[in-house]
């Protein structure tokens, strides 16, 4: 007598007891096949998981209770079922509420069409955190953590990232999100910014705050959260110790750093008088590029180059002319800075840079030109946006605010309605 045929739907490399009643219901009911959901597909509704498809399929390949694993590239079942046609799927009734719950109507629908059937498993609830802690960890290893960043640009084509400069500024990165229409809207990346390390320490950003330093600081981040990091690096240093710098980010699982091409004393790329700034030669910061490619130990490690000639009063044919040559020299990705209050100039940019042969992804940072929607960004080109300081500017903003409303009212009353409750404050870590 022939098995029955089962199919099992599965995103996380965070298996615990509730996957494993699910896999053991389906073995009891026939030949459990996995369709395993592809980085792309998990990227369409949660952050992408800590391992890729492939080290996800190996871990699966251990389960005794599995006769076969085959990529789902989308989170729509249809097409799976289509082919196969299962006289059963198996899944949790969490999954009856929420984002998913029209993919499950989906699928009651097309089981339908053969007389197949939904075996739903009571959703379990009372999980120890401690175990799905020690997978949690797994994902603020370096290794898996530095190669995000490329993964996220595969499966989502658009990463969106916010800067966070000490543990708490990253754990809102890693843990803000926004539903709407059923899409979960998150972060995917942090951006470690020089201004803001700079800010915390008292100093101005000019560099005065050395490398060891910002990337001893970046412990506290690494420690709580898993997401990809992007270092601002400035101008790189000294080329000599480009080398050190790479391997130092990349030991401890940054996932890339963007170096500008100023040379000389740093000011700020968005003061309005940049008279003492000078751009580097495109020879010698190409040269930059080069080495910073070739310290890397790894694939996943990736060195982005920041244009400056917009910001330099330069024009755009320079920064299309800089672009192809550090393109040409190795960078993994392009960012055209701009100050102008609208969009229009790096927009420019992109449309013709697009029709380069030797295009590379570009990046955006919208600080000045802050009413332009990602939409629009992404329509032209660019694949990563990075928020670069506001949440060291909503910090300083509101605590300046409290402190002045302290001293005002000789009391601490006034404040109560613009800051988190104690309570929050309390349970915030666990």
């Amino acid at each position: 007598m022939n098995k029955k045929t089962v199919y099992i739907g599965i995103a996380t490399d965070m298996l615990h007891e509730g996957h494993i009643n699910i896999l053991n219901r389906g073995a009891e009911l026939g030949n459990v096949i996995v369709g395993l959901l592809t980085d792309d597909a998990i990227a369409t509704y949660k952050d992408i998981p800590h391992y890729d498809y492939e080290n996800r399929k190996i871990l699966l390949q251990n389960f005794k209770q599995i006769s076969e694993i085959i990529p789902q590239e989308s989170l729509d079942y249809t097409k799976n079922l289509e082919l196969i046609k299962p006289d059963f799927v198996v899944h949790g009734d969490d999954w009856r509420k929420g984002i998913q719950k029209d993919i499950r109507k989906q699928v009651v629908k097309t089981l339908k069409k053969w007389s197949g059937k939904l075996i739903e498993v009571k959703y379990k609830t009372d999980i120890p955190f401690k175990n799905i802690y020690k997978i949690f960890e797994k994902g603020s290893l370096p290794d898996i953590r530095r190669s995000k960043l490329k993964r996220l640009l595969i499966a989502k084509k658009f990463v969106r990232v916010l800067e966070a400069h000490d543990a708490l500024s990253g754990l809102i990165v890693e843990n803000s999100s926004f539903t709407k229409k059923g899409k979960i809207e998150s972060y995917d990346a942090m951006w470690s910014s020089s201004l803001a390390d700079s800010l915390t320490k008292g100093r101005p950003d000019d560099q005065s705050v050395d490398y060891s330093t910002r990337i001893h600081g970046l412990a506290p981040i690494l420690e709580t959260t898993t997401k990809p990091i992007i270092f601002d690096a400035d101008n790189g240093g000294r080329t000599e110790h480009i080398p050190s710098l790479v391997r130092n980010l990349e030991r401890n699982g940054v996932s890339a750093m963007i170096i500008e091409d100023k040379t000389g004393y740093k000011i700020n790329s968005l003061f309005k008088n940049q008279s003492k700034s000078k751009q580097d030669s495109v020879k010698n910061f190409s040269n930059k590029i080069s080495i910073a490619k070739k310290s890397s130990y790894s694939e996943d490690f990736m060195v982005i180059a920041r244009v400056e000639s917009l910001i330099l009063g330069k024009s755009i044919n320079d920064a299309l002319k800089r672009a192809e040559n550090y393109s040409k020299a190795g960078a993994d990705a392009i960012l055209i800075h701009s100050k102008s209050n609208k969009p229009d100039e790096i927009l420019k940019f992109a449309k013709i840079f697009k029709k380069n042969k030797f295009y590379k992804p570009l990046v955006s940072v919208p600080s000045t030109y802050s009413k332009t929607k990602e939409k629009t960004l992404r329509q032209n080109g660019f694949q990563i946006i990075i928020y670069a300081n506001h949440l060291i500017r909503a910090s300083y903003k509101s605590m300046q605010e409290t402190a002045k409303k302290i001293l005002e009212h000789k009391r601490s009353y006034e404040t109560e309605k613009n800051i988190s409750k104690i309570s929050e404050v309390l349970t915030l870590i666990k």
